[in-house]
């Protein structure tokens, strides 16, 4: 398949798809919301009162699923604290703290740690995933690093209680990433959400309660 007819068939799947159409009529930026969404339900994830940090957050659906999940009613302000993180710029989410820059970097730690204020995080989030080559052992070595990273950043700003959900992929490395996730938190999930298209090797790993 030609790539333009392959981009063809991927807008036309994708503007057919249901989750793309519920997201529009919600006012949500992105369809992966509904992945957040169904496991949260099925986990109870979230409550008001929380320290939640969403890294990878750009565009935004995670972090506006936060706010209204935290909302107080203004439209403003919520009963909890966000902090989201992206490389990539993002429209401004009411009550959410937005941070631009590669959380590797001491100055862009330093701006987290400003606004954590000396709290530590309930939850983490993170639905980073990298570009794509096409490479199978190139492409899951950046999956395995992306892990890595996120499983680093939750070790350092996790509450013991805390948890950390992170977006994966099932492939070569995952096995390496599962055993890493359960020698970090007492328990580890696999999560499928149904907004999680059938052909995609994605997969959550949710993990509760630092060893």
């Amino acid at each position: 398949m030609s790539k333009n007819k392959f981009n063809k068939s991927w807008m036309k799947n994708h503007l057919g798809d249901p989750f793309v159409k519920q997201a529009q009529k919600d006012g949500y930026r992105a369809r992966a919301v509904y992945k957040l969404s169904e496991i949260d339900e099925d986990a109870q994830l979230i409550w008001p009162g929380q320290v939640i940090v969403d890294l990878g957050c750009a565009p935004g659906s995670w972090s506006q699923y936060l706010a209204r999940k935290l909302g107080t009613g203004d439209g403003q302000t919520l009963n909890g604290t966000v902090i989201g993180l992206d490389m990539l710029p993002m429209e401004p989410v009411p009550g959410i703290h937005f941070i631009q820059g590669d959380f590797r970097e001491e100055s862009v730690l330093h701006e987290l740690e400003t606004l954590l204020d000396g709290k530590k995080a309930d939850l983490v989030l993170s639905d980073m995933a990298p570009n794509l080559s096409g490479i199978a052992s190139a492409d899951a070595a950046r999956v395995e690093y992306l892990m890595e990273l996120a499983l680093d950043f939750a070790t350092a700003h996790l509450k013991p209680s805390g948890a950390l959900l992170v977006k994966c992929f099932n492939g070569s490395t995952y096995n390496d990433i599962l055993k890493r996730f359960r020698d970090t938190f007492v328990t580890v999930t696999p999560k499928k959400p149904k907004a999680s298209r059938d052909y995609s090797s994605e997969i959550f790993l949710l993990g509760r309660k630092l060893r």
